[in-house]
């Protein structure tokens, strides 16, 4: 049951988007996501600002409705109300507390999920949520599960995190997934890889001479980083 902060806010979000529709915008948009959802055809910066005046004017919040506010969004009809979910979250983060992790982050990462909400989940909520309180046994459990948008999301759940990366931990949830030939998992690992290669470019270097199995997308992304 949704409480009456997040019934706002649902009601807010749908009030500021749906009446900036563009169908001639969304065919295209929709096509580009490979018809996950259908979509309103409202660009990102229209879209954030819409819902900033929308939003303006709200009072902070506890962790439970947010997360009840966001899983709202995600079962909406329009794409743009999965992405107002990650928006969001990222307004909001700071009221989210430990339990938010393992409540709400699952269901919003595989809720109609396709890479663009994943990774905006990702920033929104998966980076600083766990930069804060850890968690580490829910991280290896989304790395074990088999769901390649959990997999996906443990392995980039440092992105951003710059030096304060843990290197062995990162490289640690890449090695069981390094000659998966799923394409977001393996997309995953490459840019896992590329982001420490600025870090640590020994330590990616080993790591792809210890994987010979590692997928060409992965391996490339590495190389980038690697400036070879």
């Amino acid at each position: 049951m949704t409480s009456t902060w997040a019934d706002a806010v649902v009601a807010a979000s749908v009030i500021a988007l749906e009446p900036l529709a563009d169908p001639t915008r969304a065919p295209a948009m929709q096509a580009y996501m490979k018809d996950v959802a259908p979509f309103l055809g409202v660009g990102t910066p229209a879209r954030r600002a819409a819902l900033k005046a929308a939003w303006r004017d709200l009072p902070q919040t506890t962790s439970d409705e947010l997360g009840d506010a966001a899983a709202a969004l995600m079962t909406l009809r329009w794409r743009e109300l999965h992405y107002a979910a990650s928006d969001l979250v990222a307004r909001f983060v700071r009221c989210a507390d430990a339990t938010f992790i393992e409540r709400y982050l699952p269901t919003l990462i595989t809720t109609t999920p396709w890479w663009d909400t994943v990774d905006s989940i990702g920033s929104a909520g998966v980076s600083p949520l766990f930069k804060r309180y850890g968690a580490l046994d829910t991280i290896w459990r989304w790395n074990a599960s088999g769901d390649r948008w959990l997999v996906r999301s443990s392995i980039q759940h440092q992105r951003g995190w710059k030096r304060d990366t843990d290197i062995g931990l990162v490289l640690s949830l890449c090695a069981p997934h390094a000659a998966d030939r799923e394409f977001f998992v393996a997309k995953a690992i490459g840019w896992a890889l590329r982001d420490l290669a600025r870090l640590d470019p020994t330590a990616v270097r080993a790591f792809l001479g210890e994987h010979p199995a590692l997928s060409g997308v992965a391996r490339r992304e590495a190389r980038r980083g690697l400036g070879d």
